[in-house]
């Protein structure tokens, strides 16, 4: 399997993935352009497209490329997504026609209500709701809603590919630091960020393992973050924990 991240509009990624005989999946295309850009130059046939949630620089290009390639449309039950070949829910599972490629649903409501991952092939795309170090925000769920999904996803194996839908991780780094100072992971982390960063790479997958060591979103009941926030019920610490990294801006 080969996996690729395709920028698209200001900081989003569209995920591809490749079985080994150029059928692909894509995973929330905001935009059309770069991705069929990127099929011309590996020569990959779109088999379906795999829509987390309904915001538009996630949905924006799915029809266009459906009409352009005949992929299948994949997305969870929410009238927002105004086409969709087939409605995913919950314990799912997906074998994508014409390909070797299959994925399972997970439902991770929080930053929607309706919101969905797709796992598969060790790899988890997440949309918005996990970020490399750090979460999504909560539009529309609740925050022991979006514990919960978080509490799911970090459940999966250390060795999972997170591919999530933007390049937040150099920003999401500079607030982590601020709950965990002495976090030498965290440290490790951003470090190499920076790295692929000057470099024009982007900083993601990354894998579970990394981000259970890292970030505060998924260590709310490590001894250093109860310690930085206080009280004992872990989903008021995640709310004030999200409440905090909303009012955060990082220095220029």
């Amino acid at each position: 399997m080969t996996l690729l991240a395709v920028p698209a509009l200001s900081d989003n990624y569209v995920w591809l993935l490749a079985d080994e005989a150029g059928n692909a999946v894509a995973v929330d295309p905001g935009q059309a352009a770069p991705v069929q850009a990127a099929l011309a130059r590996t020569g990959w046939r779109l088999r379906a497209i795999l829509l987390t949630h309904h915001h538009g620089d996630h949905i924006g290009g799915a029809n266009e490329l459906a009409a352009a390639t005949g992929a299948r449309v994949h997305a969870p039950q929410d009238p927002r997504i105004a086409h969709a070949d087939l409605r995913v829910t919950d314990g799912l599972h997906i074998d994508i026609d014409a390909s070797s490629l299959a994925f399972d649903v997970i439902a991770t409501p929080g930053h929607t209500t309706s919101h969905v991952a797709y796992f598969g092939h060790e790899a988890l795309f997440c949309g918005d709701t996990l970020f490399s170090v750090g979460c999504g925000r909560l539009f529309e769920g609740s925050a022991a809603q979006m514990l919960a999904s978080l509490d799911r996803l970090a459940a999966l194996p250390a060795s999972t590919r997170i591919c999530c839908g933007h390049e937040y991780t150099l920003a999401n780094c500079a607030f982590a630091r601020g709950i965990e100072p002495h976090n030498a992971a965290l440290a490790e982390r951003e470090a190499r960020v920076r790295a692929l960063r000057a470099r024009g790479e982007p900083s993601l997958p990354v894998t579970l393992g990394e981000e259970l060591a890292c970030n505060p979103f998924l260590r709310v009941d490590a001894p250093a973050i109860v310690a930085s926030l206080g009280g004992t019920c872990r989903v008021e610490r995640f709310a004030q924990l999200r409440q905090r990294k909303d009012e955060f801006r990082m220095a220029p």
